[in-house]
């Protein structure tokens, strides 16, 4: 086994425990901060897979700027009143149990698969690091995905602002 793929095992372990952690926290401030090292985890697994400026914009962008939106958008709503919550935990526990079990049993899958799954990694991810590749990639493949996605986080903003300015009224 490489040093390669042991880096990979070892930051996809410290991905999946943060990203427990993120959803399990009771405070939202703490699965922010889960949140934001599971951002740096993914951005070891990608310069595990030799994509540099993936990387770095994975922590520029998500763990920079989106988890600053993140932490406004939490200020905002105020979430200091969890007792009308009460109600609908046992529907989330519900569901958490069940998305739990397809999860352990997808690993179980993987991990019976594995002999399959440590071939070499692809050669050609190299060719879709540098910044043109990616650009012409988003720009002309994906052009309508990467609109709706700007779309998609401007109503969130706008509508954080309205819930919050409901509750001032």
């Amino acid at each position: 086994m490489s040093l390669t793929y042991f880096f990979f095992a070892l930051l996809s372990i410290l991905a999946i425990a943060s990203a427990i952690v993120t959803i399990s926290a009771k405070h939202p401030i703490r699965s922010a901060m889960a949140l934001v090292f599971h951002f740096f985890m993914l951005a070891g697994l990608y310069l595990t897979l030799q994509a540099q400026f993936v990387a770095v914009m994975q922590i520029i962008v998500y763990a920079g700027a989106i988890m600053v939106l993140v932490v406004f958008v939490v200020m905002l709503l105020n979430l200091g009143d969890e007792a009308t919550l009460a109600n609908k935990y046992q529907v989330r526990q519900l569901a958490g149990i069940v998305l739990a079990g397809v999860f352990g049993l997808s690993l179980v899958y993987s991990m019976l698969n594995l002999r399959n799954m440590l071939n070499e990694f692809p050669t050609h991810t190299v060719e879709f690091t540098t910044v043109q590749a990616i650009g012409n990639t988003l720009y002309t493949n994906y052009f309508v995905q990467f609109e709706a996605i700007g779309i998609l986080l401007t109503a969130a903003i706008v509508g954080a602002v309205m819930l919050a300015k409901r509750k001032i009224m």
